[in-house]
């Protein structure tokens, strides 16, 4: 259903707040991602392991702590994102991060450093809520394929630098001993300069989003925001000595500035008309509607979308897992000589792991930011979905095989293989989001809906790479290197058979404003 509407500022895209939400989000990624490259050898100095093979599985236990906390919390940090406003949680989410990093690069025993992981995943529930913060700022279908190639794109640059800087600043004496000399205070606490690192870049998130983050809640953004007015105060201040001498003051002044008119271009701006500013006068005399009871938010639509998330999350954190553990695995004595029962990966390693790793991410960029938007545009985020559903398993069919490919080729191999993941995961998870969003029934339940389906993917994470990990092991020892992958692809089946039961919502409605509307 579709009607017309004046234009407003709420129907065009929201550049600037996407650009501040977008810096918000950055500092998680680079905070929760720097702890890897040095999580074996801070393991390793709890001296908790008897063997290195113990060290893999206190270092998973880490990892998958936050995302367990996170799965127990999910759901109510978007229900109470639906009461208080996105905005409070959001930055709530940032300064609950900063808290657990700090802990976690003080921590001098395996306990604190568990507790630290926890908290971080207790404290944070920004993963739902940021999706929907994103679908209130872009309530319009058109825009929606590049307002959601946003988010997942800045993960992936978090994801880049937060492990480059995590390996440079882990352990500094023992990496620069010409500058931290042995004895002072980084001998005590190793692992405490990358930490305190990813704390101020929380810190300055944190700032952004109050200073200059809008709230975006239906019926809580027209609330007044002391730290925007505040925000706009700084911006002035550091204007004024150009006000007078430079003509384009103005222009920098708005870029902070609540987002205005944008043209379809994304480039031109103007300023409001007459007709959008008596639209939201009326806004803010309407009675708002209320909030839709449990029964009525997750609707079979929801439900089968959440499904979905969940074990899409699941089968693709065990590639995730694998893939690093797949590539390190020693070659075998012998070629293969059978289509299912043979042993034996790459034997790469880590430096040529860690550099194929940072190609992934930068091929994600590169898929998520130019290929996503225009093929979603062309064939809609539904039809999308469903191929990528389609088709997925055969990533991870072909994985073990692998081995079967001449040395001289084992690299393009490799990264054939990346390209076909890389792809269906850039454009599932997005398009997923897009489906949530615009099944939604209300704008003021969504944040209980992607609380429910960010604490699913959270618990499929906290398991996946554990049951992944331990069926790769048994595989290996029964001959079989495939077992794994094979049932990583079965479970992809199962989630493309349950996907039939996803319905397009572009049928019958256009976007959630209109269901608003209609509640109204």
């Amino acid at each position: 259903m579709s009607r017309a509407r004046p234009t407003s500022p709420t129907n065009d895209f929201p550049v600037r707040q996407l650009v501040i939400l977008s810096i918000c989000r950055l500092c998680e990624p680079i905070a929760f991602c720097s702890i890897f490259p040095y999580i074996y050898y801070m393991i390793d100095s709890f001296g908790i392991a008897k063997n290195d093979n113990e060290i893999a599985i206190y270092a998973g236990m880490v990892t998958s702590a936050f995302a367990f906390a996170e799965f127990l919390t999910g759901m109510w940090w978007g229900r109470i994102s639906d009461k208080v406003g996105r905005k409070p949680i959001l930055i709530g989410g940032l300064a609950g991060t900063l808290v657990s990093m700090m802990i976690f690069g003080f921590a001098k025993s395996f306990p604190v450093a568990l507790l630290a992981r926890a908290a971080g995943g207790f404290l944070n529930g920004n993963i739902g809520v940021i999706q929907t913060t994103v679908a209130e700022m872009v309530p319009r279908k058109e825009h929606q394929p590049r307002a959601y190639a946003i988010m997942p794109f800045v993960w992936c640059i978090g994801s880049i630098i937060g492990p480059a800087v995590g390996g440079a600043l882990a352990d500094p004496i023992r990496q620069y001993p010409e500058i931290f000399k042995p004895g002072g205070f980084f001998e005590e606490y190793p692992y405490a300069l990358p930490n305190l690192f990813a704390s101020a870049v929380l810190v300055i998130g944190v700032c952004v989003g109050i200073l200059f983050l809008e709230e975006t809640h239906a019926k809580l953004k027209h609330q007044r925001d002391c730290g925007r007015e505040l925000g706009k105060k700084l911006v002035a201040l550091v204007n004024y000595p150009f006000s007078r001498s430079h003509e384009g003051s103005e222009d920098r002044r708005k870029l902070l500035e609540p987002d205005e008119l944008v043209t379809s271009a994304y480039n031109t701006f103007s300023e409001p008309s007459s007709t959008a500013a008596s639209i939201e006068d009326e806004r803010l005399r309407t009675p708002s509607p209320k909030p839709l009871p449990l029964q009525k938010t997750f609707t079979p639509q929801i439900i089968h979308l959440i499904m979905s998330y969940g074990i899409l999350a699941l089968h693709t954190i065990a590639f995730e897992q694998l893939f690093p553990v797949f590539l390190s695995t020693p070659k075998a004595d012998e070629a293969p000589s059978s289509w299912f029962k043979f042993v034996g990966g790459y034997g790469l390693p880590t430096r040529e792991i860690g550099f194929i790793l940072t190609v992934q991410g930068i091929l994600a960029m590169l898929i998520q930011f130019i290929l996503f938007p225009p093929l979603v545009c062309k064939f809609g985020a539904f039809n999308v979905y469903m191929a990528m559903m389609l088709f997925y398993p055969m990533s991870y069919i072909i994985v073990p095989y692998l081995d079967f490919i001449p040395d001289g080729y084992k690299y393009a191999s490799i990264y054939a293989t990346l390209v076909i993941k890389i792809l269906f995961g850039c454009l599932s998870y997005p398009c997923n989001m897009i489906l949530l969003t615009n099944s939604a029934p209300s704008l003021l339940v969504l944040g209980t809906i992607n609380g429910i389906a960010a604490s699913v993917a959270s618990l499929a994470r906290s398991f996946g790479p554990t049951i992944s990990g331990m069926l790769y092991s048994y595989g290996l020892d029964i001959g079989y290197v495939g077992l794994a992958w094979w049932i990583n692809a079965g479970i992809c089946v199962i989630g493309a058979i349950q996907a039939l039961w996803i319905l397009d919502p572009s049928k019958e409605m256009n976007t959630l404003e209109d269901i608003d509307n209609m509640d109204e």
